[in-house]
């Protein structure tokens, strides 16, 4: 079974209407929805705003409803100068922008006793996702790399060009690194991915409301297209 976890209940609306509804259930209060799209057998769930809220999703889906992969799907503030507001980011690796324990010799990012720095997306699910959106959003460019994730909505220079000189990262949002971490130490393939809402800056309060919508409507038409060759 394939887990689709969302942030926000915008997002998890426009793909819930994709979906032939079976079961839902409520667990650590979330709605966990389980169904077919397109005659593929999925888990939805709205995980919340932020790392733990997604961690804490995406092992329910593993450990009570089966999902043996996961795609995370939203949308995200954009690092590279290359890359602008509309623009998909699929994520070759995330890590935690806001894991600080170099105070212990540790490079900014790393979790402590971890044996890799980064957590690598399946490389299926990334051939997928760019196939797709490549076919989908001829209007605007398709990157694969770096995602980082923090409990912080990025809307300030100083703050941006920080985490560009430490993690190399394309894209900066709130709940990927949170759910490739709870995929790997589980071995289940996952991918992230994301569309731009904004630059990360600050303009970022007033990009991210205008180009919410935009954005998550790219999504849903990229998902469901995705469900259908998985």
């Amino acid at each position: 079974m394939l887990g689709i976890i969302c942030a926000m209940d915008e997002e998890m609306k426009d793909i819930k209407e994709h979906m032939i509804l079976e079961s839902e259930k409520a667990v650590a209060g979330m709605f966990f929805l389980c169904g077919t799209i397109e005659g593929k057998e999925c888990c939805l769930c709205r995980s919340g705003i932020g790392k733990v809220n997604a961690a804490i999703c995406a092992q329910i889906m593993i450990d009570c409803f089966g999902v043996d992969k996961i795609i995370n799907t939203g949308i995200a503030g954009g690092l590279d100068p290359s890359i602008h507001v509309g623009d998909m980011v699929i994520s070759s690796d995330v890590l935690h922008h806001d894991m600080d324990t170099t105070a212990f010799g540790y490079p900014y990012g790393q979790v402590p006793r971890m044996d890799v720095f980064s957590f690598e997306a399946d490389r299926e699910l990334i051939d997928v996702a760019k196939s797709v959106i490549e076919e989908a959003c001829r209007d605007h460019k398709t990157f694969v790399g770096r995602i980082v994730s923090g409990d912080q909505f990025v809307a300030d220079k100083a703050k941006k060009n920080f985490i560009r000189e430490n993690f190399d990262a394309l894209c900066t949002e709130m709940e990927g690194a949170a759910i490739g971490h709870c995929a790997y130490v589980n071995g289940v393939p996952y991918v992230v991915i994301r569309a731009i809402s904004d630059n990360a800056d600050d303009s970022a309060g007033m990009d991210y409301n205008t180009f919410e919508k935009m954005a998550i409507e790219r999504l849903v038409d990229v998902i469901v297209k995705m469900v259908v060759r998985l």
